[in-house]
């Protein structure tokens, strides 16, 4: 089983060969742009998973790839005044401000486009389905976030953020061959994800859920989705040594 860090430069690697599609021509600067950066978390999560089940993670290379792709034209699109309205990403300047508005928002629609192109390079459509699925629910969960009011904090991280996490793990069910039957522990596996990694985000920036109910009932809420996200893995007759190091490692992060 490989270790996350050796994941994450498998996922590096690729995204960094990905050849995208020629037609696009100068804007790939800016999709390229776009996609560096971050913990590459989801990618590894699907290949992680996608080994546990069986398969090699260089199979499951592209949905990993797709995942990357969809999130960061959701940062894009998120950065934009008409939205977040934030100037900076992953400590630099966000798209919008490096290349313009029109250039960005292109940009995050191609890397849209490109996400299902490398999750329909599949046998089954299967993959491109959950990556739809997931996708629409997270511009669900954007669309509470920007139109305000009292919203429920879990139901819109579970669509914002937790959709895209639940996928990391369908994805990578379809792609190792998983039969559907066998997906329940997985699935709720991956639900739990969501909720962990975002209320350690909130915890370690001071909002969202640790604004809203304090640092130290976050913290809880951490340890609890964390030991239900446990619980699930041992439910699975698989090596999931690698998802339980991810999970453990998070929970950690709010110490």
């Amino acid at each position: 089983m490989q270790a996350p860090d050796a994941l994450v430069d498998l996922t590096e690697q690729y995204l960094d060969r990905l050849e995208l599609t020629p037609e696009l021509g100068a804007q790939q600067e800016s999709m390229r742009y776009a996609l560096a950066g971050g913990k590459r978390i989801r990618a590894v999560i699907c290949l992680a998973t996608a080994e546990a089940a069986g398969v090699a993670p260089e199979r499951a290379l592209p949905a990993a790839g797709a995942l990357e792709l969809v999130h960061a034209f959701s940062l894009v699109h998120d950065d934009l005044p008409a939205l977040d309205n934030d100037d900076e990403r992953r400590g630099r300047p966000s798209a919008h401000i490096a290349f313009g508005e029109g250039v960005a928002l292109l940009a995050g629609d191609a890397l849209l486009a490109e996400a299902f192109r490398l999750a329909l390079t599949y046998p089954t459509t299967a993959p491109a389905r959950e990556l739809a699925d997931a996708t629409l629910g997270m511009i669900g969960g954007q669309f509470l976030d920007i139109t305000g009011g009292d919203t429920d904090l879990a139901q819109l991280h579970r669509l914002k953020t937790g959709r895209l996490f639940a996928a990391s793990v369908g994805l990578a069910l379809w792609v190792a061959d998983v039969p559907e039957a066998e997906h329940g522990p997985w699935r709720a596996f991956g639900e739990e994800l969501g909720m962990l990694f975002q209320v350690v985000d909130d915890v370690l920036d001071g909002d969202g859920y640790a604004a809203r109910l304090g640092a130290d009932v976050a913290r809880q809420l951490a340890r609890e989705a964390g030991g239900r996200a446990n619980a699930a893995l041992e439910r699975i007759e698989a090596d999931t040594s690698v998802l339980r190091t991810i999970v453990d490692s998070l929970v950690i992060r709010t110490a």
